[in-house]
């Protein structure tokens, strides 16, 4: 049973004190790093060197060196320069792999004896205080003390869209600050961390499911039974060719006979041609752990794709821009121009409309409003120049402005529209200012990869089912499916729907598009997947994404 945690309550301006802290290291509660379940350099050796295969060839060669007939040992080389092929490419992977890590290496600000100390993220105790700004990785599981902010939480949960916290709200470590400052506490270091529970499911030395392997060993199983009888047999007829004066010559012509047997040029040829296939992907920067996963991936049927930072790039584009009647477009530019210059905000909207616009502007700011969730909007004031509001119609009109909806009723699902609006009037604390009216509308949309389209369409001419499975609104998930190219884009179900597994082994035969999956859910739909015997792989870069793959044949 474990031991149940004593926790400290510190003050935020004085945090634990130097003693606290060393018990924490001492009792193991400080933030370590999660390591990657690998294989070890012996493991490896192991595998490629005490093989069956290998195990014959060794026993024939020492047969021939017996009699002292060492040149004739030389098939040996073969078996060497296949047992290295193997050898070198998992250990080069192995040691690509101890770099990754899921929370990038960073520093933070932590409040210990009363002042403040910069510190490694590695070296976060439980209870620690530290402080948290726009642009940082959560580098553990924390409680906001202090501040509020706005968290991207795609890489753990799939969703793109940023997320208010407030006071006694929960940081989830992987995530990124994408506004805002706050003061924390650890709540959970090391592997208690949410992304370290995720990433621990995954942690195991997978099996290689390959065909040519099973039958490679079939062959070789087969031969060990026959070898050995029939090595005798030669062998006897050999010394008896020789009235049993010469075992030199028995014992080589024995050897001789039993290597033309043995398919040792047939297993050279494929390790020579998987290691080829290995460089060639690596030239791609495809990191390929084992050899036969080369082959795995070429029965692939089902590629199951992740939406952010797979088919998109993880931001918003400008796709257009509106002026309501009798409101120029020229005066919407410039005030997008001017709100592009002087907006501290860095949520993927705003990058959006920074990326469109230069920020050329004669305005000059006087005040800023920072977005958040809770309040949907942001602004800025130009003094005499007026107020610019910018965000969610229904929140800055209350869903009830005419012009506006003019403007979006037919934009397609899955768009993204923020609206604009100015007014002559100063902010009143944070409030909207008075007499608000409307200039206009941009439309964004997630960036589709400029290769997305591409991508998509060779995998279907090579029969290949895509599957997009993302965490985010299912309607969104499917425009992005649709701008990206993808067959059967329309056929989406909502995973919330799906209570139970009979439910998603049924939904994934049925669906092309799954919007609001959970970590568990991609999971069951890939072995529901492989239940409907397909092989099936899965591309994501979130941890949200990681059991899914390592319960793919390939990832």
């Amino acid at each position: 049973m474990e031991k149940e945690k004593i926790r400290f309550n510190p003050e935020i301006d004085k945090g634990l004190t130097d003693e606290q802290v060393s018990q924490r290291f001492a009792q193991g509660y400080y933030n370590k790093a999660s390591d990657f379940e690998t294989k070890s350099v012996w493991r490896i050796l192991q595998d490629n060197v005490c093989t069956l295969f290998n195990a014959m060839n060794a026993l024939l060669a020492l047969c021939v060196c017996l009699v002292g007939s060492y040149k004739n040992a030389l098939f040996m080389v073969i078996i060497t320069i296949n047992a290295l092929i193997g050898t070198v490419q998992e250990i080069r992977a192995r040691n690509t792999i101890k770099k990754l890590s899921i929370v990038n290496s960073q520093k933070v600000d932590a409040v210990r004896n009363g002042k403040i100390e910069s510190i490694d993220i590695n070296n976060i105790v439980l209870d620690d205080i530290f402080y948290l700004s726009q642009g940082q990785q959560i580098p553990t599981d924390c409680i906001l003390l202090e501040g509020e902010c706005e968290v991207n939480e795609s890489l753990l949960t799939g969703e793109s869209d940023a997320v208010f916290k407030k006071k006694g709200d929960t940081l989830i470590s992987g995530s990124f600050m994408v506004s805002g400052k706050c003061t924390v506490r650890a709540e959970k270091v090391g592997e208690d961390n949410y992304a370290s529970n995720i990433f621990n499911g995954a942690k195991y030395v997978k099996k290689v499911d390959s065909q040519i392997m099973k039958s490679l060993n079939f062959i070789i199983k087969n031969m060990v039974m026959l070898i050995i009888p029939v090595g005798l047999l030669l062998f006897g007829r050999q010394y008896m060719a020789t009235n049993f004066s010469d075992i030199q010559k028995a014992v080589v012509g024995a050897v001789a006979a039993l290597i033309g047997m043995i398919p040792e040029g047939l297993i050279l040829l494929t390790s020579t041609v998987l290691a080829v296939g290995v460089i060639r992907l690596s030239q791609r920067k495809v990191l390929v752990q084992e050899m036969f996963c080369i082959e795995t991936l070429a029965r692939v049927d089902v590629l199951c794709l992740d939406k952010t930072g797979t088919i998109t790039e993880g931001c918003m584009e400008v796709r257009s821009v509106m002026a309501v009647e009798n409101e120029s477009y020229e005066k919407l530019e410039k005030a997008l121009n001017a709100i592009s210059k002087f907006s501290k905000d860095s949520n993927p909207t705003i990058n959006a409309i920074k990326q469109r616009y230069t920020g050329m502007t004669d305005y000059k700011a006087e005040s800023f409003v920072a977005f958040s969730s809770e309040k949907k909007w942001s602004g800025i004031s130009f003094g005499k120049d007026g107020t610019y509001v910018m965000g969610a119609e229904e929140f800055i009109f209350g869903g009830k402005n005419e012009s506006i909806q003019k403007l979006t009723n037919n934009i397609s699902k899955g768009y993204r529209v923020i609206s604009l609006a100015y007014s002559e009037s100063g902010f009143n604390g944070r409030e909207l200012p008075d007499n608000l009216k409307p200039l206009g509308v941009v439309v964004l949309r997630d960036k589709i990869r400029a290769e997305a389209k591409d991508t998509l369409k060779y995998f279907d001419e090579q029969g290949v089912q895509l599957k997009v499975i993302s965490g985010d609104n299912v309607e969104t998930v499917s425009a992005v499916a649709k701008n990206a190219g993808l067959k059967n884009y329309e056929k989406t179900v909502d995973a919330t729907t799906l209570k139970t597994e009979d439910d998603i082994y049924d939904a994934v035969e049925k669906y092309s598009v799954f919007g609001r999956v959970t970590p568990k859910q991609k999971l069951q739909m890939v072995k529901a997947l492989q239940k409907h015997e397909h092989t099936v792989a899965m591309t994501g870069d979130g941890v949200n994404d990681v059991l899914a793959r390592f319960t793919a044949c390939t990832s």
